[in-house]
């Protein structure tokens, strides 16, 4: 392979829809601030990418090539979101000089975020290195990045801090697991020196050339927190669902595809962008593969480990409504977030507005709260003139759009959507049935323990079959689409329309999530799913039986109070029995010389 040389310088969850006439709300809306979604575009090249079938995010199933021993075709772009930091800059050019990935497939976006003065191209820096300017008015990380990706040209998004200097065969490490499966975001092996000072770029390229550059940074350490996950879960393989949270910008990869697929970099975000990103990558099927090839060094301790409270504090004020997967930051009992943790879809086709009521009131009113419902209908059918009120052809739609058009939870749609991307799971209903209170709690809580991409909950059965209730794990159903086979080797499914039918009908991609991430069948009465006939009346809410429950909590604390005096009151009473008896015992003579022991004296 030949190795680069010096050169001269050169955006949410389904949305409810709020209008004067009923119209369909887009479902997912994008997230804030970032490029639309698409879907994730054919790879290209001399070779086929071959769709590897990882389990959960055990990548042990795959086999790159060895470094130095393999025939590249993929571009990548390394994108270095950068402000104020020429210096360490240059050192971080200067490695990427070195690197032993072909030079006609590596370029370098430098994306400069408002520095003052504008940042240079120096001369030691690879070939096709150029600098673009975050847009005036923007500013932040999060725009650096995704205006740098708006710049790439590469098959795969490398980012790259511009205090990180990689090892001569950093990239190369990454860019072989793209070569083998088109889904994979690579993790690079990053260790922290003591101080945020660095040798001359000079120095930096000739020792990284050399294969020598961790010689310039022998006191280097990785971050303990992130060590300790590694060898936890054996490099990723059994971190499951969680493996994105060790997402980080400061060396990590991405097939651009992919990247667009979600919408891009969150650009409302200057911290905490990394892990929002990750999020909504693995919610598209992707595996995170942390590589120990992919050395790199990064010039001082991060900020997380200099004020890591003062980063949880700020990260934790934004994160919650981004993330649902963070549970513990998701502990108000009442609010509304942005994404939620399930999307229930209701379909309201042909069905009566009490069956809709039921089933819809009841998946908002049970022991998980951040839910959002989807009630699907040909909304644009209902008419917007003067119409009999109460003999309308369409009656009961437009009941059931009266009832819910104000309620910030529910939005309408003409057609179950493809994906619920970016909430992790979304519960398809049929109207008719209704969630028992901790129903759909328990139902996610089985998928989160087993892992679980699909729990069918058996409703009925009639001629046509089992009439079903599913639970989907919107990372399982991605990855499925990814990986499923329609003849063209190498060529993802787009992820829009691998999950719906022309009928709106999830495709049969079943099969291939039991093979990913298992499925499993359930009982309805075991989780407390019935008919709305049957179903208890909503008539209280989770706030009342936590009020509740701290009442009786404060009643048991009394009792628990009286019960202690009670026995206090008992074992005194025993004493007081006991002497009585031994004094009848003892007889006169014995009463006299007790009392006047008790006074001090024999008599």
């Amino acid at each position: 392979m030949t190795a680069t040389g010096p050169a001269s310088p050169g955006a949410g969850g389904p949305g409810p829809a709020r209008a004067d006439a009923p119209t369909p709300a887009p479902v997912p809306v994008p997230v804030p601030g970032t490029v639309p979604a698409g879907p994730a575009a054919p790879r290209t090249g001399p070779g086929a990418v071959p769709r590897a079938r990882v389990r959960h995010n055990d990548h042990g199933s795959l086999v790159p090539p060895e470094v130095g021993e393999w025939e590249p075709w993929l571009r990548v772009s390394v994108v270095i979101p950068a402000h104020d930091c020429q210096e360490s800059l240059e050192r971080t050019l200067a490695a990427l000089a070195a690197q032993t990935y072909p030079a006609h497939l590596m370029e370098v976006v430098v994306a400069d975020d408002g520095s003052d003065p504008p940042l240079r191209p120096p001369a030691l820096a690879p070939a096709a290195t150029r600098l673009v300017r975050v847009p005036d008015g923007r500013w932040g990380r999060g725009w650096a990045r995704q205006t740098g990706a708006a710049e790439a040209a590469g098959d795969v998004l490398h980012w790259v801090d511009s205090d990180v200097i990689l090892d001569r065969e950093h990239v190369e490490a990454h860019m072989r697991w793209h070569h083998v499966v088109p889904y994979a975001v690579v993790m690079g092996d990053v260790r922290f020196t003591p101080e945020e000072t660095g040798p001359c770029p000079g120095e930096i390229f000739e020792a990284v050339a050399a294969g020598d550059a961790e010689k310039l940074f022998d006191e280097s350490a990785p971050h303990a927190w992130r060590a300790g996950i590694l060898e936890g879960t054996r490099l990723l393989r059994d971190a499951g669902a969680g493996a994105y949270r060790l997402h980080s910008g400061a060396s990590t990869s991405v097939p651009a595809a992919l990247l667009r697929s979600v919408g891009g970099v969150n650009t409302t975000l200057n911290m905490g962008e990394d892990t929002d990103l990750g999020f909504r990558l693995a919610q598209a099927g992707a595996v995170f593969v942390p590589d120990p090839r992919a050395r790199a060094w990064h010039l001082g301790p991060s900020t997380v480990m200099v004020r890591e409270k003062e980063v949880h504090r700020h990260n934790w004020s934004v994160l919650p409504d981004l993330i649902p997967d963070l549970r513990w930051l998701r502990t108000h009992p009442r609010r509304n977030w942005l994404v939620p943790y399930v999307h229930v879809i209701v379909d309201a086709r042909g069905t009566g507005y009490e069956d809709v009521r039921g089933c819809v009131d009841a998946a908002l009113a049970g022991t998980l709260v951040d839910v959002a419902v989807t009630v699907v209908g040909p909304w644009t059918q209902l008419p917007a003139g003067r119409r009999p009120s109460l003999d309308e052809p369409l009656l009961d739609l437009r009941l059931v759009y009266n009832l819910y058009a104000h309620e910030p939870r529910v939005s309408f749609t003409e057609r179950v959507p493809a994906s619920s991307a970016p909430a992790p799971f979304r519960l398809l209903l049929p109207a008719g049935w209704a969630l028992g209170p901790g129903s759909l709690a328990e139902l996610v809580a089985l998928a989160e323990r087993e892992g679980y991409g699909l729990l069918s909950v058996a409703l009925d059965e009639s001629a046509a079959g089992v009439g079903a209730a599913r639970l989907e794990r919107t990372a399982a159903f991605a990855r499925a689409a990814l990986v499923a086979d329609d003849g063209v080797p190498g060529v993802p499914v787009p992820a829009p329309d691998a999950g719906e039918t022309a009928d709106g009908a999830p495709a049969d991609l079943d099969g291939l999530v039991h093979e990913l991430f298992g499925s499993f069948w359930v009982g309805a009465a075991e989780f407390g799913v019935t008919t709305v006939a049957e179903a208890e009346p909503v008539t209280g809410d989770t706030a009342r039986w936590r009020a509740d429950a701290a009442r009786w909590k404060r009643e048991a604390r009394r009792l628990e109070g009286e019960l202690r005096d009670l026995r206090a009151e008992a074992d005194r009473l025993r004493d007081e029995a006991g002497r009585l008896r031994d004094e009848r015992r003892r007889g006169p003579l014995g009463r006299i010389l007790s009392t006047a022991a008790r006074r001090g004296g024999t008599g």
